[in-house]
């Protein structure tokens, strides 16, 4: 393990064969695997013809297909409408159109209304995975027409197919309607299938099994940086007895609609014992929707009702209500100088007593309440809470930024249990002007999504054909936890779009395409993914508008929470650039963008990547913009009207020699950070923080920041840090600022320009 080399200023202590995939509205009530195993027995004796009645349980739901010809769909055969039809590819056998039913069901039989160019012999096969198929009926020599299929006994499964192997007319299939008739499986009806890595508990369950389930998790996670593991806990609404250790790629995510629907009595913390207390490798993991009443101490320093939440980039907290107090770090024993942090990100929650930061580097609150904050080191930023500090005038020797109100934000959406037992996927309205939590008085502003209006994506069935197939449909999309393999770029075209990942999600282009495109329409919400670069070069691993977007999205903004981008480290990867974005009124909410500094498949040479962030719309507001180790500009904004709220970047480790890393056509010693085109006119810059560690070389950067001598344009709170190694930044922005360096650690400048 390469431990992150950061030094702690000053520490105030004061305490992928066939896909698709949909759900139905319903739930678990237990935390084990949802869905029925690949060896789940599926039997059907031989079937006779006759006429099935009951409710079409195929309407509407998800339809792939083997081919299409034209615009014939195999949507269009379960669309209720005896006027489309699906249709495949022309003389070609096999052929075959799939239904996915959204959960598992006793299936009696079907009914097949053919066009003339029908099937003669084909096979209904049912199966519980979309993998593993069981023929339910089998016909030789049919004619087409209407067909109506009761099978001898039912068979159970989720999928449904027409499997063709000979057809009646030298075209293809088609079929005007496939419906399917049965009943929900009385062992699965409750349940939402999530897949394997996600635990459901339900507060009638035993605390020991509850115990057990979290434990035997964080036994696979506590160290396991760059595995392919990926895990969310989520929590009915009742009260809990469990502490919940968090390790890498887990999520804890209650299900009420509120956080405090959710209580959990013991823990949901984060600590450091793996790293000897340097909580500077905690990634990648998140807590959102839940109240917890802390009963567990971590360490010396956080007595008993004190949670510990010692954390760094990319570990979010949500909407979250802490009945005590909070600590960011983690000391172990009294190695308070080895108990290092680089956080980090609160956003909607309360914390009733203090929030202790510790030896954190760096932290961005938001919309939050809590009852005092202590400590302070490089860079602290306060937008939009109660209770916070209110000093925003004695920067730099305490180095606090605090902005009142939060000019336009929209919270994250978040899964959540209704009052009828359903699933729902709760949307939060646009706010303006915005101080303190969404939750004071209930759910919050916003809008409901039913289960059903969302295909579930699953790392081993789901591919970006059947994504992209789904989105076209108009469907919303959950990511299950796990990685994704994409052989090309999902494609997200739709106003509103809701796109949710659990567990951290991972998405990687395997072909060198983006993971994802989002085109320049209103609305759309994308949260909780892992955007992880392939071996093969990717121009852009997620791309906000065409090239050349203009339409004014001020009245819907797309909004972006709790998005990562890594290039390297779990293995090589390379993307010229990591996050684009080219649409007006983009509005992003935490995001960390990294090129790998150690693991597997890093080096000067190996994880290719010139730039993390580039923002050509207008308009663009970011908060909590963490952006490091790329090897050029970290960050490029060419956009007007752009405004960021905290960030933080360390310049690369690995510059070779400082040949290798001049700007401006060669004249100017390193890259610029934060670097604002000189065509933009206006811009606001509030609190940041840009750290060296030059570690192979004396190599010397001469602005942290470059911005254009405009009159709109303002860099408020900016802070340049030595953490060790050779070189120096020898100014914090536009030739201003002294020199950071070896003995000179830490650098400000309160307000550029100085008027």
């Amino acid at each position: 393990m390469i431990r992150r080399n950061k030094r702690i200023l000053s520490l105030t202590l004061s305490m992928a064969v066939f896909t698709t995939m949909f759900m139905s509205t319903s739930f678990i009530t237990k935390a084990e695997t949802v869905s029925l195993g690949a060896n789940s027995e599926i039997t059907s004796d031989a079937s006779t013809e006759s006429a099935a009645v009951a409710t079409n349980i195929a309407l509407n739901k998800s339809a792939t297909s083997s081919s299409v010809t034209g615009g014939n769909t195999a949507s269009l055969a379960v669309d209720g409408n005896a006027g489309t039809r699906w249709e495949s590819a022309q003389g070609s056998d096999p052929q075959w159109i799939s239904i996915d039913l959204g959960g598992s069901y006793n299936i009696s039989g079907v009914k097949l209304n053919w066009e003339t160019a029908a099937a003669k012999d084909y096979k209904i096969q049912v199966s519980t995975d979309n993998k593993n198929w069981i023929d339910a009926y089998t016909k030789t020599g049919g004619t087409g027409g209407v067909e109506n299929i009761t099978f001898n006994s039912t068979a159970t499964g989720r999928y449904i197919r027409m499997l063709g192997t000979a057809r009646t007319t030298q075209y293809g299939y088609s079929l005007w309607e496939f419906e399917v008739y049965g009943t929900p499986d009385g062992n699965t009806v409750n349940n939402v299938d999530l897949g394997p890595n996600v635990k459901i508990f339900d507060p009638s369950m035993p605390s020991s099994d509850i115990q057990n389930t979290v434990d035997s998790v964080f036994s696979k996670m506590e160290t396991n940086q760059f595995g392919n593991e990926r895990y969310a806990f989520l929590f009915k609404p009742g009260s809990y007895n469990v502490n919940v250790n968090v390790g890498f790629f887990t999520s804890v995510l209650g299900l009420g609609k509120t956080p405090d629907a959710v209580n959990i009595t013991g823990a949901v913390r984060c600590e450091a014992d793996w790293m000897g207390g340097n909580a500077t490798c905690n990634f990648w993991r998140s807590v959102e929707n839940v109240a917890v009443t802390p009963a567990y101490s971590s360490n010396n320093l956080a007595p008993a009702g004190t949670l510990t939440w010692a954390v760094s980039q990319a570990a979010p907290m949500r909407r979250v209500h802490i009945k005590g107090g909070l600590s960011l770090w983690d000391p172990l024993g009294t190695n308070y100088d080895g108990a290092w942090s680089s956080g980090g990100f609160i956003a909607d929650s309360k914390i009733d007593n203090s929030i202790t930061s510790g030896s954190q580097q760096q932290f961005f609150t938001r919309n939050s309440q809590m009852g005092s904050w202590n400590g302070a080191n490089w860079n602290m930023v306060f937008v939009g809470n109660n209770g916070a500090p209110t000093d925003d005038n004695a920067y730099p020797s305490t180095p606090d930024t605090v902005v009142s109100q939060t000019p336009d934000i929209r919270e994250k959406p978040f899964l959540y249990i209704d009052d009828s037992g359903n699933y729902q996927v709760f949307v939060p309205d646009l706010r303006k002007n915005s101080q303190g939590i969404t939750w004071a008085n209930g759910l919050g502003q916003g809008t409901s999504l039913p289960i059903d209006q969302f295909y579930i994506a699953k790392p081993d069935t789901s591919t970006a054909e059947s994504i992209n197939a789904a989105l076209s449909q108009g469907k919303n999309i959950i990511f299950t936890p796990g990685v994704y393999h994409l052989s090309d770029a999902i494609n997200v075209t739709k106003s509103n779009t809701v796109i949710l990942g659990l567990g951290l999600a991972t998405l990687i282009p395997d072909n060198g395409t983006a993971a994802m495109n989002i085109s320049d329409v209103d609305g759309v919400k994308v949260s909780g993914i892992l955007f992880d670069a392939g071996a093969k070069n990717s121009p852009v691993l997620l791309k906000v508008g065409q090239d050349g977007s203009s339409a004014d999205h001020s009245a819907n903004p797309t909004s972006l929470s709790d998005l990562f981008f890594r290039i390297g480290g779990a293995a090589v990867g390379n993307a010229d650039t990591s996050l684009k974005i080219n649409s007006n009124n983009v509005i992003g909410d935490d995001f960390w963008v990294w090129r790998a500094d150690h693991g597997t498949g890093v080096g000067w040479t190996v994880n290719n990547a010139k730039n993390g962030v580039i923002v050509n719309g207008n308009n663009v507001t970011l908060y909590g913009l963490f952006v490091e180790h790329f090897k050029e500009y970290q960050t490029i904004w060419n956009g007007n009207g752009g405004k960021v709220y905290f960030y933080q970047s360390e310049l690369p480790y690995d510059v070779p020699n400082q040949a290798s890393w001049m700007s401006n056509n060669g004249t100017q010693n390193g890259y610029a950070s934060y670097k604002v085109a000189d065509s933009v006119t206006s811009h606001q810059l509030f609190g940041s923080g840009i750290y060296s560690y030059f570690r192979d070389a004396v190599v010397s950067e001469n602005n942290g920041i470059e911005v254009p001598n405009a009159s709109g344009v303002k860099v408020h709170h900016a802070c340049s840090v030595y953490l060790s190694g050779n070189g120096e930044i020898t100014h914090v922005v536009n030739n201003t600022g002294n020199t950071a360096k070896s003995g000179n650690m830490k650098q400000s400048v309160t307000d550029y320009p100085n008027s």
